[in-house]
């Protein structure tokens, strides 16, 4: 039995070039993949000017100890059929009646324009949507007044 010797292929420029072409194309697309993914998911910006929203954060801190010192309470906001629905209490876990209550609902990736819902006492202490919220993920921005006191909050709601 005679065995042949089989000489291997050499390796050209041609090879060279087709694997630098082909590393590339490959960090190429997945750069453009990647880019793609991170334009269509970003929610845009959290603040506009963060210098002017640096001279509003004392402010801000003074809201929130004023919205602390009534000692409300909000449940988290759940979706009742095509409205969404939440319970707000006083201190000492009464409900807070009479309350007038809004909402800016903001799709997180601002595929559609922001949706304005007022809500109606639905029970003790209870408030529900007057308007529908189509189907989704929202972000809410909710007012409460009562009695000259605030509260605001943002909820997420699927």
């Amino acid at each position: 039995m005679k065995m042949e010797i089989v000489e291997p292929k050499k390796f050209t420029g041609f090879h060279a070039t087709a694997m630098i072409v082909a590393f590339f194309a490959v960090v190429v697309s997945v750069n453009m993949v990647m880019a793609r993914f991170a334009i269509s998911t970003f929610g845009g910006t959290v603040v506009d000017n963060s210098y002017v929203a640096s001279q509003k954060y004392n402010e801000w801190l003074e809201e929130a100890r004023k919205q602390q010192a009534h000692g409300w309470t909000a449940s988290r906001i759940t979706r009742v059929q095509d409205k969404v629905a939440m319970t707000v209490l006083q201190a000492d876990e009464s409900a807070l009646a009479n309350a007038t209550i809004t909402a800016v609902a903001e799709h997180p990736v601002g595929r559609s324009e922001p949706i304005t819902l007022n809500f109606i006492e639905n029970g003790a202490g209870s408030y529900i949507s007057q308007d529908a919220l189509p189907e989704g993920r929202w972000k809410l921005r909710v007012a409460i007044i009562h009695g000259g006191n605030k509260m605001a909050l943002a909820q997420e709601v699927r």
